[in-house]
């Protein structure tokens, strides 16, 4: 039997919404369109995340408003709305469009301990320089939020997976421009392939790095 969706995209008002809010980003502003923010944008991820939660597992929205205490832009409200999928994945929505990102985005000190013997592993390392090299092939891309200038301190400067050793953190991520799909179902339908795609990835990371010490 078929499974009824809930998700039915986002549409071009939520778009509009963002756009908004990236113009005015106040109190004022928020107050004002509350509800359109409720019923565009937050109704829509809440059923996404519901629908993905059979397959991926429970997932979690993010809070609209930004921790302004230590930064120096003082605007309160974020200008998307992301959540984690389950311990597998995160997706967002933006004026720019659907972004969707799976992997160890930031790595604790024994996790990248762990991540770069086994990178310079020919068994495991070569492994992984395949999984990054299909991901690429099927159109996602795969970073880190930071890379060192050269490889770690006691690993060869030549390594010939020098670019994976530099990362402090590995992810794939794929990134959909605002289109008129994203107001239907085939938003869903994307996301679900690109984690099930990002799902090599994860299953080594899961396997050669795992969670961190403690």
């Amino acid at each position: 039997m078929a499974v009824t969706k809930a998700f039915k995209g986002w549409k071009a008002e939520a778009v509009e919404f963002f756009e908004g809010l990236e113009a005015d980003n106040s109190k004022a502003y928020w107050q004002e369109h509350k509800a359109d923010y409720e019923r565009l944008v937050l109704k829509p991820m809440q059923d996404l995340v519901a629908d993905l939660a059979g397959e991926f597992g429970e997932g979690r929205i993010m809070r609209p408003y930004r921790d302004i205490r230590f930064s120096a832009d003082k605007s309160p409200y974020k200008t998307n709305i992301a959540a984690e999928i389950g311990d597998v994945g995160y997706v967002s929505f933006s004026a720019n469009g659907i972004g969707a990102g799976s992997g160890y985005w930031m790595m604790s000190n024994d996790q990248l301990d762990r991540y770069r013997r086994a990178v310079v592993a020919d068994r495991t390392g070569g492994r992984l320089e395949d999984v990054v090299a299909e991901l690429r092939k099927k159109g996602h891309g795969v970073t880190s939020h930071d890379m060192l200038k050269t490889s770690p301190r006691g690993y060869p400067k030549e390594h010939p997976r020098l670019e994976l050793l530099r990362m402090k953190g590995i992810a794939a991520w794929h990134e959909w421009p605002v289109a008129a799909w994203m107001g239907t179902a085939k938003a869903e339908e994307r996301v679900v392939g690109f984690l099930r795609d990002a799902g090599v990835l994860r299953d080594w990371l899961d396997t050669h790095v795992g969670p961190p010490a403690g």
